[in-house]
């Protein structure tokens, strides 16, 4: 029963005492430090009164990973106790008497990065290992930069470079600054472990490098950041995409003019940090605006008349926002309203009507005369007048009226024409009818088919009525015979 209970021991103290508030260990967990210097890692146990005796008390330091009954410490206060090779007169205890565990590290080593345990040993009643908490050792070649975030556009901050673990009494070190950011800088400030200067939009994304010199020595090193400057939306531009072209292209200014019926794609873009929120509205934010879109693009599948006027695109970001309007207007060929003409006491008078965008102008044939303008003489008088996309005319005709007279009103702008004539009848002084003889633009087509439809109805109807009468009525042979 002993022996067991001899055995059982140390899994006892492993298991159970390691729980036990008396075996609490205290010690920075993670360490960085500069290759080739020095670190200090503070560090405190408490161990459980039943630890005072007359036997020596003894601290080591194993690797992650060692068996403490074979394998060497890399530090121990048990002079007779030998330690690794590669850590011999670097790594270095405190007197455990004063319950300090602390370790100082020299000439660190890029092999000396790690995980540590700490141990304690005291007679034969106390061998303990506090494998519950670590050291965490990391040993680099670059400085350290240490960044006073966030970084904002206009507001002044610094950059301050340090050598972790620089040891006492060594030699003085010299520090230097690079990078876009601070070539505009005072070249006297840049000696200094700390740089102090105002971020701009400019400086987002650029590098910035301090490097550290040991003086009077070879030796150098130096680490490189990436500045991430927060700033507020500018340089807003609004690109246009037509119909199914998925590729836009930034307006040069802030109106656009479109064909009706086209497909018109928006695209709003901001230059932030971090990126800001797009929305478009219908006029202007604050101004009773309508919401068209919370993304950066705005789709107008078929624009007409009624999307005339202002659309804004508004960028919001928590340092600030901006915007841009653009100012849409829809163009479409001319849309004809006449000619209607009448008999007056003194002739016959024509008026005629166009709406266009722009508006469009308006000229009248007379037979293969043209008039144009506003003008007047003892047989004529022609009267336009514009206002808006409206164009009006007036023709009043004094002499020179025969019958089979032909004459027309013609309605024209950049995107199309269109005409109507007026004929009057022979026969009939007194009377005219309006025949549409010609359109040109965007209403040609749409005539074209109403008239192919009402010709092939005609033809359809003429047929039936025939095959009626034959197959019905027997035809002029079936009438002779009847009678």
């Amino acid at each position: 029963m002993v022996p067991l209970l001899l055995l059982l021991l140390p899994l006892l103290w492993g298991g159970s005492l390691q729980q036990h508030p008396g075996y609490e260990l205290r010690v920075q967990e993670s360490v960085t430090v500069q290759e080739g210097l020095c670190v200090h890692v503070p560090c405190s146990f408490y161990p459980w009164n039943s630890w005072y005796s007359s036997s020596e008390l003894y601290t080591y330091w194993y690797r992650n990973g060692d068996k403490t009954n074979h394998d060497d410490p890399v530090a121990s206060s048990n002079p007779d106790k030998e330690v690794k090779t590669e850590t011999q007169g670097r790594f270095l205890l405190a007197d455990p008497t004063t319950n300090n565990c602390s370790l100082d590290i020299r000439d660190a080593k890029r092999s000396d990065s790690g995980r540590y345990f700490f141990r304690v040993e005291r007679g034969k009643s106390v061998r303990f290992n506090y494998q519950k908490k670590m050291l965490d050792l990391q040993v680099t070649e670059k400085p350290h930069i240490q960044i006073r975030e966030p970084l904002e556009s206009g507001h002044p901050t610094e950059l301050a470079c340090s050598l972790p673990g620089a040891c006492e009494g060594g030699l003085p070190l010299t520090f230097s600054w690079e990078g876009a950011t601070v070539d505009l800088l005072d070249p006297q400030t840049l000696s200094s472990s700390v740089l102090t200067f105002t971020p701009s939009p400019r400086d987002h994304g650029t590098n910035v490098t301090c490097q550290v010199k040991w003086e009077g020595s070879w030796w150098t090193t130096q680490r490189t950041i990436q500045l991430n400057v927060s700033y507020a939306p500018g340089n807003l531009t609004i690109g246009v995409s037509f119909r199914n072209d998925t590729a836009f292209k930034n307006l040069q200014n802030t109106s656009l003019s479109i064909l009706e019926g086209e497909a018109l794609r928006l695209l709003c873009e901001a230059d932030s940090n971090p990126p800001a929120k797009l929305s478009w509205f219908r006029r202007s934010p604050g101004l009773n605006a309508t919401l068209l879109s919370s993304t950066a693009i705005l789709e107008l599948p078929r624009v007409g008349p009624a999307q005339e006027g202002e659309f804004t695109c508004q960028a919001r970001h928590p340092l600030g926002f901006q915007r841009v309007s653009l100012s849409l207007s829809v163009v479409y060929p001319p849309q004809l309203l006449g000619p209607s003409c009448s008999w007056e006491d003194q002739g016959l008078h024509c008026s005629c009507s166009s709406r266009a965008q722009p508006a469009p102008s308006l000229r009248w044939r007379l037979g293969a005369g043209l008039l144009e303008g506003n003008h007047s003489n003892a047989s004529q008088v022609v009267t336009s007048i514009s206002e808006g996309p409206w164009t009006n005319s007036s023709l009043s005709l004094h002499e020179g009226l025969s019958r089979d007279l032909r004459l027309s009103c013609e309605a024209r702008n950049v995107h199309g024409a269109q005409s109507a004539s007026v004929l009057l009848l022979p026969g009939s002084p007194h009377s005219c009818r309006c025949v549409t003889e010609e359109q040109q633009g965007s209403w040609p087509l749409v005539f074209t088919l109403i008239r192919g439809a009402l010709m092939g109805a005609g033809f359809l109807l003429t047929y039936v009525l025939t095959w009626l009468y034959y197959t019905r009525c027997g035809g002029p042979r079936s009438r002779r015979q009847s009678s």
